[in-house]
């Protein structure tokens, strides 16, 4: 599988999700490569008449939606609850759609996000439909910078192997996420019982938040060599978002 591969396979996702998008709604923007492809769709969208306000997860997302002419709305200024959410993942799981996220260290602001939307979409190429959680990359989980040592060996007790992300090889130096923490990449292995390891690594003291999104997404656009497949999960009381809830 060729990396130009999958940039046609994650545009193909991002432009089908970026298409469900309905006139009129609030949606959460999400952040990394396959979101930036989503974007573009989106703005082109806009240009055509699409009325939309989004939520950006980050602030590259911001910048680049203000570059693209998409309508903003801080997180704080939002009433009520986002129409929707599209952003990408690192692994999905089949039937349940949960999701590992973070790579891209932003995954605290995008669960806020998914956390008051009330249909999330997420858009993958084919490579990241995994058998199981944490078989292809390690869990970020994001820490206090204050005491990072200690909380990584309390991490340890869950089984995983933490190594402090850095910002690039040659400084060395912690990456630092938007909201002043660090990330610790846990290396879990394939993880059988992810909605009960979300709770023991959130009941940790010092940890922020971490890339386990269980139970948090309603359909994801997947694409592949032979076009993209769109699966749903429709839990009880769960609709998309035909009929926007703002003007």
């Amino acid at each position: 599988m060729a990396d130009d591969d999958r940039t046609v396979w994650k545009r193909a996702a991002a432009e089908s999700a970026a298409a469900s998008v309905p006139d009129g709604v609030v949606v959460g923007l999400g952040s990394g490569s396959t979101a930036e492809l989503m974007l573009a769709a989106l703005a082109e969208r806009v240009r055509g008449g699409l009325r939309i306000t989004g939520v950006a997860t980050s602030a590259r997302t911001a910048a680049l939606a203000n570059d693209l002419g998409i309508p903003l709305l801080a997180i704080d200024d939002l009433q009520g609850t986002l129409d929707m959410s599209l952003d990408g993942a690192d692994e999905v799981v089949l039937p349940t759609l949960d999701l590992v996220k973070g790579r891209g260290g932003a995954l605290l602001h995008e669960k806020q996000v998914a956390l008051v939307s009330r249909f999330r979409v997420i858009m993958i190429d084919e490579s990241k439909l995994v058998q199981a959680l944490g078989t292809t990359v390690a869990v970020p989980v994001e820490v206090v910078a204050f005491g990072w040592r200690q909380t990584a060996l309390r991490l340890t007790t869950l089984g995983c192997q933490p190594t402090l992300r850095r910002q690039d090889s040659v400084s060395n130096l912690p990456f630092v996420t938007e909201s002043g923490a660090y990330i610790l990449d846990c290396a879990f292995g394939a993880i059988t019982q992810p909605a009960a390891l979300a709770s023991q690594i959130k009941a940790i003291t010092g940890v922020v938040d971490h890339g386990l999104f269980v139970g948090m997404t309603e359909r994801v656009y997947v694409g592949g060599a032979n076009g993209v497949a769109t699966y749903d999960v429709a839990p009880v009381g769960a609709q998309a978002p035909v009929q926007p809830t703002h003007e």
